[in-house]
């Protein structure tokens, strides 16, 4: 009689039963996905009535948050790209850091085109780095990816100095600006000619005004590197659910050594995954860079880390982690466009509102205990804008990064990661 054993590190087999209910039932369907945006409108308009502060959803704040989501959602596209296919991508921030220099350094030579070619061919080379030693070498994920974010913060230092140094607008920290601009347009009808939306942005009627704010800040001065990263989005969900390649990136993640007994090269599938990864990270350095003309040291302050909080709150779905993204981006906005803690005060009425309906909603489908420990996280939020006047200039910096924390800790209670994902892969190896 013999006795199987599975090789430390192996995940343990699916077991049938609720708990591996059909992924279908998990997903965030378009009716849900609307219920959610309605709820958000609702909030929101509801905030900046009882507050009176209407940077919430002004026009200035929407095109801000067009513009500071972006990053965010290009980092969590490029880690949902790598942990489908089983590689976890804690480097996503250093890859971003190459490509925001990449940018900078090609962008202020030939241009805003020269510099999404820069951005993405500078995150490629830290995908690359990191396929490389996870891939082939089998280091362990989390100490690539560290690695990958230390190097890359001393490597842009060392290329500045030899770069930049002595180039007019130039230095050790930063690059001469872009040169040519940055196009822009306003979409036709909607934002150009009769101003019909700043209209009923300056009635101030509940939710109209609010969707108008909203509507105008996203169609007034769109770059077409907006449009670009917008589309990439639903072009990934595409490429991963409804193409040969996704599939194979999908079995790479979920069980390589299916995807090698059915002829599938599963080092060559990981290696493509993520160096796509990084060309994704890099391009959301295109974007820091874009919004501030150059490049910057330092500049991306943790938003490859953001965006692969808002790919978990989006369980590893693209829909989910464009709504993590608008969230940390749009919290980030309010904080750069409210010059006092207003703003970031009636951001909490808001988020009490979101986070009560949760919790009402929990209750109504009999779960109890989620559902009172949402309505108290709700009572708190209150308490806070209730009873805080003025929020010290230390909390409002990190603002981004106290909803980060928040909605992580929400949300992890039906997260499922891919299967593989993390777990070394070697060809032939039993399992």
């Amino acid at each position: 009689m013999s006795v199987m054993t599975t090789p430390p590190g192996t995940p343990p087999a699916a077991t049938p039963g609720p708990a591996s209910a059909p992924e279908e039932r998990r997903r965030f369907g378009s009716r849900g996905a609307l219920i959610a945006l309605g709820i958000a409108i609702v909030g929101l308009s509801l905030a900046r009535v009882i507050s009176g502060e209407d940077v919430l959803t002004s026009t200035g704040t929407s095109a801000a948050v067009l513009s500071l989501s972006l990053p965010i959602a290009m980092a969590g596209l490029g880690g949902l790209v790598s942990e489908r296919a089983g590689v976890v991508n804690i480097g996503l921030e250093g890859m971003m850091i190459l490509g925001t220099w990449g940018a900078g350094w090609a962008g202020y030579q030939w241009g805003p085109w020269a510099a999404l070619v820069g951005a993405v061919v500078g995150g490629m080379l830290g995908g690359l780095l990191h396929a490389v030693a996870t891939v082939t070498f089998g280091v362990d994920h989390i100490v690539s990816g560290v690695a990958i974010n230390l190097l890359a913060a001393g490597l842009v230092r060392f290329l500045s100095e030899i770069s930049f140094v002595g180039v007019r607008g130039g230095g050790p920290t930063q690059s001469p600006t872009i040169s040519g601009g940055v196009p822009s347009f306003d979409v036709p009808v909607l934002a150009s000619g009769p101003d019909l939306l700043g209209e009923l942005e300056e009635s101030r009627i509940v939710v109209i005004a609010d969707v108008a704010g909203v509507l105008r800040g996203i169609l007034t001065g769109v770059t077409p590197f907006a449009v670009i990263g917008i589309l990439l989005i639903p072009a990934v969900w595409f490429l991963l659910w409804r193409t040969a390649l996704g599939l194979r990136w999908r079995s790479a993640g979920e069980n390589p050594y299916a995807a090698e007994s059915l002829g599938v090269n599963v080092y060559r599938v990981k290696y493509l995954a993520v160096v796509t990864s990084g060309a994704l990270a890099g391009l959301g350095g295109l974007f820091i860079v874009l919004f501030s003309g150059l490049y910057k040291e330092g500049q991306t302050g943790g938003r490859g880390f953001i965006g692969l909080a808002a790919m978990i709150f989006g369980n590893w779905r693209p829909s989910g982690l464009a709504g993590g993204a608008l969230l940390f981006g749009y919290s980030d906005a309010v904080r750069l466009r409210e010059q006092g803690s207003g703003g970031v005060l009636a951001l909490f009425l808001f988020a009490a509102f979101v986070v009560l309906v949760l919790g009402a909603w929990q209750v109504s489908r009999g779960r109890w205990v989620g559902g009172g420990v949402l309505a108290g996280l709700g009572a708190v939020l209150l308490a806070l804008y209730l009873g805080v006047d003025r929020l010290p200039n230390e909390v409002t910096t990190v603002t981004p990064y106290i909803v980060t924390l928040l909605v992580l800790a929400i949300s992890a209670q039906n997260l499922r990661m891919p299967t593989y994902d993390g777990v070394q892969y070697r060809r032939g190896e039993d399992h």
